[in-house]
């Protein structure tokens, strides 16, 4: 197994760490392992592409590891208060929903990569865990939810415009 996939499978391994550390009111060392798992997911792809390492496996694991860590972290940070109840229901609702469009295209032979809104979402959306967890919820985390909420429907609006051919029969344009 190469660095870059046993990084992803570090993130992976991590999150009930972070999950447990957050849901005992330690948010400090929380945000602590969370920025550790956050940086293996920069490592890796950085690593991989660099080295000529990527493989299936990792084009498999580390989008699912991301949204494994991203998603339950905000779900425990809403049962803390700390983030709204909402922002993880447009992240999910994003997900499948991109996540579905990447089947269709695959199944048409395309191969959806991901674009420069999408990472910038997982970015914004990890500052924003980050900052929940170190300074709790106030005005400012709800507006840099709300700024979390948009990235993340532009990026999946972004994806449907890109692929917008897939459907154009199916919807008579």
């Amino acid at each position: 197994m190469n660095i870059p996939n046993k990084l992803t499978l570090l993130r992976i391994t991590l999150v009930p760490v972070c999950l447990l550390l957050a849901g005992y009111d330690q948010y400090i060392p929380a945000a602590v392992v969370f920025v550790l798992a956050a940086v293996t997911d920069a490592l890796d792809g950085r690593i991989a592409r660099k080295k000529h390492l990527i493989t299936n496996f990792g084009k498999f694991a580390d989008p699912i590891a991301d949204k494994i860590l991203v998603l339950s972290m905000m779900i425990v940070l809403c049962h803390e208060g700390l983030l709204p109840v909402w922002l993880p229901v447009i992240l999910v609702f994003r997900e499948l929903m991109v996540d579905g469009l990447r089947m269709v295209a695959a199944e048409q032979g395309r191969v959806i990569a991901a674009g420069w809104s999408g990472k910038v979402k997982t970015v914004s959306q990890m500052v924003l865990i980050v900052y929940a967890l170190v300074l709790g919820n106030g005005t400012l985390t709800l507006i840099l939810s709300i700024l979390v909420a948009a990235l993340t429907l532009y990026s999946g609006i972004e994806y449907f415009w890109k692929l917008r051919d897939l459907f154009k029969k199916d919807l008579g344009i």
